[in-house]
């Protein structure tokens, strides 16, 4: 089996849009959540939300296939050229050499709506553009990236819910190990639009907590009301160690583990079961034990049953153990479709840091996660070997391990 290594990041989310501003964010435990109005005009019961600036593509993507880009797309655009560049790889190595790319994303709702108002208002599909279709496929993301940098491996969408960014990982990873690929470009993208989230506030599960934004997102938090939404795209450069050796690239980690299974039992509701059979696969298939994790970037997205079931499975399983644990979901909110694969860039800026995000907001810990050993406060600390963690609705589950190259 081939090893599999890490050579490149990216991110763009509401804590920053290059590495060192969204380190910065972690370290200091800063939030990314305001307010934006027009929620509520639109319908919300909750105007919170991750606000992500939007790219500015002229200039670095032809007018042609911006006509074809998602918002999300756009997103992953400039995650994927961040690690593109980290990992010293450029266009004309693209054009010569094979690269895969597997991307999670689980829904375009903004062309969708888009292109149904002009078919209201006009009555004439002709009138809609060529770009919709390219826009409102879940494969969006992975469609126009493979276009755009002309990728010619392994190229399909991941659509796991919001375990959708870590199975990519997890499947990028499969594809390098077993041979098939020696380099693949995997992530996750979450559109920010307010068309894409109101389903998901009709259920009730978003924060109402309007009056402190910053506050709203409360991991493992006995007072949390709800999640809250957010978004943008995290790219990881996967790649064969031998590969990577050979072309004097740089290497950050390695991906050791993979871990998954499906709860089997309703579509919304999460299991500490299938949690733990997640987490026991990725350390079997690392072959280390609960003891060697430095540290766990958490799912828990600030809901009662979510966090409650990942507490339990947490506590059987690293109960005395050194691993410290955080969900970096206060300061983002919930990333949705990218959070799998952004948590993994967020435990690797830790990892390089050397230190461990806040678990912010945690003001009076539930009874689940009281033995739980949770990052109150920035923790200055080496960090060698992570577990990241990502559950998603209908019971999907996922948990890589990384370990420091």
């Amino acid at each position: 089996m081939k090893r599999v290594v890490i050579t490149g990041i990216g991110i763009w989310s509401c804590l920053g849009t290059d590495i060192k501003t969204v380190e910065e964010a972690l370290r200091q435990g800063k939030s990314g959540i305001q307010i934006e109005p027009i929620r509520l005009d639109y319908g919300y019961q909750s105007a919170l939300t991750g606000v992500v600036e939007q790219p500015k593509l002229k200039g670095l993507i032809d007018r042609r296939l911006r006509t074809g880009l998602s918002e999300e797309a756009a997103y992953a655009f400039m995650a994927s050229k961040q690690a593109f560049d980290m990992a010293g790889i450029s266009q004309d190595y693209l054009d010569a050499n094979e690269c895969g790319v597997i991307f999670g994303n689980d829904s375009s709702a903004k062309p969708v709506i888009e292109g149904h108002q002009i078919l209201m208002e006009k009555h004439d599909t002709q009138l809609m553009g060529s770009g919709y279709i390219f826009q409102s496929m879940n494969s969006t993301v992975n469609m126009n990236l493979s276009t755009i940098f002309h990728l010619r491996g392994v190229n399909f969408t991941v659509s796991a819910a919001c375990a959708s960014g870590s199975h990519s990982i997890g499947l990028g990873y499969m594809m390098i190990k077993q041979g098939l690929q020696d380099l693949v470009l995997v992530g996750g993208a979450q559109e920010t639009n307010y068309y894409s989230m109101a389903s998901f506030d009709a259920l009730g599960t978003f924060s109402k907590r309007m009056d402190e934004p910053t506050k709203a997102s409360r991991p493992f938090d006995r007072d949390r009301d709800g999640l809250v939404p957010s978004g943008g795209a995290a790219a990881l450069v996967l790649e064969d160690y031998d590969h990577a050796v050979a072309r004097g690239a740089t290497i950050l980690a390695e991906v050791v583990g993979y871990g998954f299974s499906s709860n089997g039992g309703g579509i919304s509701q999460p299991s500490d079961v299938g949690c733990e059979i997640a987490i026991k696969r990725a350390l079997a298939d690392a072959g280390i034990t609960a003891d060697d994790i430095d540290y766990i970037n958490a799912h828990a997205t600030s809901t009662h049953q979510g966090d409650m079931n990942e507490a339990m499975a947490l506590d059987r399983l690293f109960r005395g153990k050194k691993a410290l644990i955080s969900s970096t979901k206060g300061m983002t909110g919930h990333e949705c479709w990218m959070a799998g694969a952004s948590e993994v860039v967020y435990s690797l800026l830790m990892m390089h840091g050397n230190f461990v995000a806040p678990n912010i907001n945690l003001e009076n810990r539930d009874e689940y996660s009281e033995p739980l050993n949770l990052a109150t406060e920035t923790i200055e600390t080496e960090v060698n070997t992570v577990l990241s963690n990502s559950f998603g609705f209908g019971g999907t589950n996922s948990a890589l391990v990384i370990r420091k190259a």
